[in-house]
């Protein structure tokens, strides 16, 4: 049979959607669920911030009367100013390993941009850097990150085959927590704090809110990334809408600040425990009992990996060592918390910057992802 491409509009269309993924991994170990109600809310056009800019349409692929896979077609107005592109992007893309499904899907969204002015499709991207992008190309006997795409080696097999390229890339670093930082580098974070007159700060969840700490942080991170491939400026519900999600989710003792002598935020450190295998045990579904999985990882009984989701310093402080006093304050606190391991999740292939502040740690770069495009 055909492939038959239907656009979601109901909230049961919707909700296979969210799930489909889940369903076409179930059981592969590698595969880290995403949770369907947190995709349902990035969807909503009442609760997403990003539809202040953005418009998306979603699609399901049927075959043999069955699901077969899915995709969105997303245009950022806002990105695509800020880098003067007439870009689609497809994110959320699942398929089997069947190239009329994936052809299918990619032509949805060609169609929506066509009708839209728009001249090259380019993914898997979100509709902002905070949500799931790149498609693994290598790495695919590693376990995944909550925060990352997992999926099949097919997957860019049938991009290639489709006539797509590679736009960018990222990189992923397993790191080697050490049993104690080398002392040149506590030195280092010393002489960088004294010589610029630096604090370093934590704060409890009470302060941030009280103080609205949560968005300077998320100002910070809009400064740091302004300049990385397809980022487009939070504003200021979103901002919202992420302090929310990221408070709910960590543990003080793994998010570092960094403050100047004014007591402005220069610098930032985001890390929590790898939900990974919470998630693959509650298949990313939070009810009846998948909040116990999740709070067991967060602060009881925590993994020996943990995620570095985001790092950030201010661009006039960048080349200073400012990152010193980020990694000792951080790394003290994660042996102290019997982390082993910390991973990177992924950083662009072209950041020199960021590829640099891993030189010191003993690592091993073990996944690599790719944003694929062509014109149409």
């Amino acid at each position: 049979m055909s492939v038959i491409i239907k656009t979601v509009t109901s909230k049961r269309d919707f909700r296979v959607f969210a799930r489909f993924a889940n369903n076409l991994y179930k059981g592969n170990k590698y595969y880290v669920p995403s949770m369907p109600f947190d995709d349902l809310n990035t969807f909503d056009k009442q609760k997403n911030g990003a539809y202040e800019f953005s418009e998306a349409e979603f699609y399901l692929a049927y075959k043999d009367g069955k699901v077969a896979g899915r995709v969105a077609a997303i245009i950022n107005r806002k990105a695509n100013e800020a880098w003067k592109a007439d870009q689609v992007r497809f994110g959320w893309i699942d398929f089997i390993d069947d190239i009329e499904v994936s052809a299918a899907l990619l032509d949805a969204v060609i169609a929506f941009g066509k009708s839209r002015g728009m001249k090259q499709i380019v993914g898997p991207l979100g509709f902002t850097d905070f949500d799931p992008e790149g498609m693994l190309v290598e790495g695919f006997d590693r376990l995944s990150t909550m925060a990352l795409i997992y999926n099949h080696p097919y997957y860019p097999e049938h991009m290639k085959k489709l006539g797509y390229v590679k736009e960018t890339g990222w990189v992923e670093y397993r790191i080697t927590i050490p049993d104690a930082l080398p002392e040149r580098h506590i030195q280092i974070a010393e002489l960088v704090k004294e010589r610029y007159g630096l604090k370093v700060l934590k704060k409890t969840k009470a302060q941030i809110r009280k103080e609205k700490y949560g968005q300077k942080l998320f100002q910070l991170i809009n400064e740091t990334y302004c300049v990385l491939y397809g980022y487009s400026l939070l504003s200021p519900k979103q901002i919202d809408q992420y302090v929310d999600v990221y408070l709910s989710l960590v543990d003080m003792k793994m998010l570092t600040f960094v403050e100047d002598k004014n007591g402005d935020l220069i610098a930032a450190g985001i890390s929590i425990p790898s939900l990974s295998e919470a998630l693959q045990k509650c298949n990313g579904e939070i009810f009846p009992f998948g909040w116990w999985h999740l709070l067991k990882a967060m602060f009881w009984k925590k993994p020996d990996t943990l995620d570095l989701l985001l790092i950030g310093v201010r661009p006039d402080y960048q080349n200073r060592g400012v990152n010193s006093l980020l990694f000792v304050d951080l790394f003290q606190n994660y042996r102290k918390l019997g982390f082993k391991y910390a991973e990177t999740n992924a950083n662009l292939e072209t950041n020199a910057k960021v590829q640099a502040m891993w030189l010191p740690f003993e690592k091993e770069l073990h996944k690599r992802r790719w944003v694929f495009g062509k014109e149409i």
